[in-house]
């Protein structure tokens, strides 16, 4: 397993990080968890990200007590705080109080002192930002935090807490963001990777493999395979509903020759093509069981060269997103927050 830093600091990461979302505490039964868990450690996996709105919270519990045990210094333990963890009004949102509170619970359930990246899961437009990142940055001063980071922001909203952090003297300034990114979605490249490129912010980018559509288990004109997360009955999601056309399907099986080629199964081609992009620091997988977090640890360290590059982009041409716009909002939280957990 290959480390790489993360942005500018001097915190090293595994490039292949493991989380938790629609496993731990939800779908997954926590002795399979706990396998995941250990497969991750065994395959040399040091990063694990979850977050408090997870399963209401299980998520956490789960993942604390699958490290327990394990010397705290190894590990970098990632957590989120936004999306909405209770039904009172302030139980979401990045205002001082949910921040500070949220913390503090996410670390009981962690059973840690302290978590290395605390992430703010969306962009809070009801909150004066100035109360944001002051918060976040009290919590790096009582050592609760290690670093800060964002989840699917825009660049000018990033770039605006930047400049905020240095106007208002804060100690700590955001040095990840954790947007979805893969060869099907792409748009943090207009404008986000150039921004975090010049101001040394790391990409933590989630679904890799498009939520399973480039693992090519999705084939054009045949139903979705049963217990997959497009099957009738599963929890199909947004992105999946956008892109299950067989025009997309019938290119992803065109990548099979390519991944055959570099000797890599088609998920692990898909995560290596993250981690060979511009200001990507590591790619997080997730999995329902121990030999899929095997299998995609397994695409750390592997260099696709230009070649393999453009034949990728040539297969997939105008079926690729780059529309920045469509970057994931919550500017406000809905009050279903029942129906958002695990979101």
């Amino acid at each position: 397993m290959k480390h790489r830093a993360l942005g500018t600091t001097g915190m090293f990461i595994s490039e292949i990080v493991y989380g938790n979302w629609l496993t731990h505490g939800e779908s997954v039964e926590r002795d399979t968890a706990t396998k995941c868990v250990r497969a991750a450690l065994d395959a040399g996996i040091t990063t694990f990200d979850t977050a408090d709105v997870y399963a209401l919270g299980a998520a956490e519990e789960v993942l604390g007590l699958a490290l327990k045990g394990e010397r705290r210094e190894s590990l970098e333990i990632a957590t989120k705080v936004c999306l909405p963890t209770g039904p009172g009004r302030n139980d979401r949102g990045l205002s001082r109080k949910h921040i500070i509170e949220s913390c503090h619970a996410s670390l009981r359930r962690l059973g840690m002192d302290y978590v290395d990246l605390y992430q703010a899961h969306r962009f809070d437009g009801e909150t004066p930002l100035e109360e944001t990142l002051i918060a976040f940055d009290d919590l790096v001063r009582a050592g609760k935090v290690r670093y800060l980071g964002v989840s699917e922001w825009r660049a000018e909203q990033i770039e605006r807490a930047l400049r905020l952090a240095e106007e208002l003297g804060l100690r700590s300034r955001i040095v990840a963001n954790q947007p979805q990114y893969n060869m099907l979605w792409r748009v943090i490249e207009p404008e986000v990777v150039p921004l975090s490129l010049r101001e040394g912010v790391g990409q933590i980018v989630f679904q890799p493999v498009a939520q399973g559509v480039l693992t090519g288990k999705y084939l054009p004109g045949a139903p979705a395979p049963a217990g997959s997360r497009a099957a009738v009955g599963g929890r199909p999601t947004q992105f999946i509903g956008r892109v299950m056309g067989d025009v997309l399907l019938t290119r992803v099986q065109e990548l099979r020759p390519v991944a055959e080629e570099a000797g890599l199964s088609m998920a692990q081609l898909a995560i290596a093509w993250t981690l060979n992009q511009p200001g990507v620091t590591a790619a997080l997988i997730g999995a329902t069981r121990p030999e899929q977090v095997t299998e995609n640890a397994g695409a750390s360290g592997v260099v696709l060269d230009a070649e393999v590059l453009e034949r990728i982009d040539g297969i997939l041409g105008d079926v690729v997103d780059r529309d920045p716009g469509k970057t994931a909002q919550l500017t406000t939280v809905k009050p279903e927050w029942r129906n958002r957990a695990g979101v």
